[in-house]
């Protein structure tokens, strides 16, 4: 099978955790935590594996400058801006949001790494690809060339980088002497969730993938996973191919939306911190996690004993708003 480049810039492999006392509060379950958020300190998170092999690509093919986009508290954001500032590329952004809004958080670190900023509004956020190839148009005519990457870098060279960490767990596995029968992810964009997807397809691994869906719904995120994986098809020379029935994403879990917590959910991340020492975010993996913690109180995971969780990080991005809930404990 053939196999884009990667670059190597993420701390790998990432550490897998034992929850030991979640698990024991759980009671007939094992949760396990795939520490991702500890990639890197600059780079943190899932988006650097993606990168990794994005960059490669931009590199290979004679770009000079990343452009990409997200909210303005992006993890992805702050990742593409660190790493090119460690690779020697230029970055631009256009992220959505304000004026008013707190140069802090990963909006700070985007600055501080040097990448070019362009606020909009939400509105005009809605044509970003417009956006995307107008910034790479005006590039162009002064010399320079933009590889652009979409949010999350979640299209199907970014999908190799959660192809690749799938390999990764299968390896702890045997180090661990654990079989892990569910693995478990946020999907905010698809692009982890469509590369664990297809590389546990590929190699007939029996663990189920599921996603946990923290913005839209299901039927919008099952077929981004579908068109992700069509186009990693075209980098392998493969021709897997999923229903919306074989793609297990949990809805139910998006609460108030992107990127806006509820009290319960703000409330669940303060207690997993106390009772484990593990700081989840409140746009991904907060939300998430406390989608898997409900549906094993539900009895509707009861057939899996091992499930490993991916800590996708994000530790970057809390806002006033949800640092007030916390404080007024």
């Amino acid at each position: 099978m053939k196999m884009p480049r990667k670059l190597t810039i993420a701390n790998l492999p990432t550490n897998i955790e034992h929850l030991k006392r979640l698990s024991s509060e759980l009671g007939n379950v094992a949760i396990y935590l795939k520490r991702d958020d500890q990639t890197g300190t600059e780079v943190s998170g899932n988006k650097i594996r993606k990168l990794e092999f994005a960059i490669a690509e931009a590199i290979d093919n004679g770009y000079d400058t990343l452009i990409t986009c997200g909210a303005v508290q992006s993890n992805h954001a702050r990742a593409t801006a660190a790493a090119a500032a460690k690779i020697g590329l230029k970055c631009h952004l256009i992220l959505r949001g304000s004026n008013e809004d707190v140069f802090e958080g990963n909006y700070f670190l985007d600055g501080l790494f040097g990448a070019s900023i362009d606020i909009v509004s939400s509105e005009e956020f809605k044509n970003i690809d417009t956006l995307l190839k107008a910034k790479q148009d005006e590039l162009e005519t002064k010399g320079r060339k933009g590889y652009v990457l979409p949010i999350g870098a979640s299209n199907g060279i970014g999908g190799f980088g959660y192809f690749h960490a799938m390999n990764e767990i299968l390896e702890q596995e045997k180090y661990l002497g654990i079989h892990f029968d569910a693995i478990v992810t946020t999907v905010g964009s698809a692009g982890t969730f469509a590369g664990l997807l297809y590389a546990n397809t590929l190699v007939k691994n029996d663990a189920v993938v599921y996603g946990i869906n923290i913005s839209a719904d299901r039927e919008y995120f099952a077929g981004e996973t579908k068109k992700i994986i069509a186009e990693m098809n075209d980098y392998t020379g493969e021709n897997i191919s999923l229903s919306y029935d074989e793609i297990p994403i949990i809805n139910g879990y998006a609460g108030r939306g992107y990127g806006l917590s509820t009290k319960d959910e703000i409330d669940f991340i303060k207690y997993i911190a106390s009772l484990e020492g593990v700081a989840l975010d409140p746009v991904y993996t907060g939300k998430a996690f406390y989608g898997l913690y409900n549906e094993i109180k539900k009895g509707n995971l009861s057939n899996h004993k091992n499930i490993l969780f991916i800590h996708t990080g994000g530790i970057f991005g809390w806002k006033a708003e949800q640092r007030d809930i916390i404080k007024n404990f």
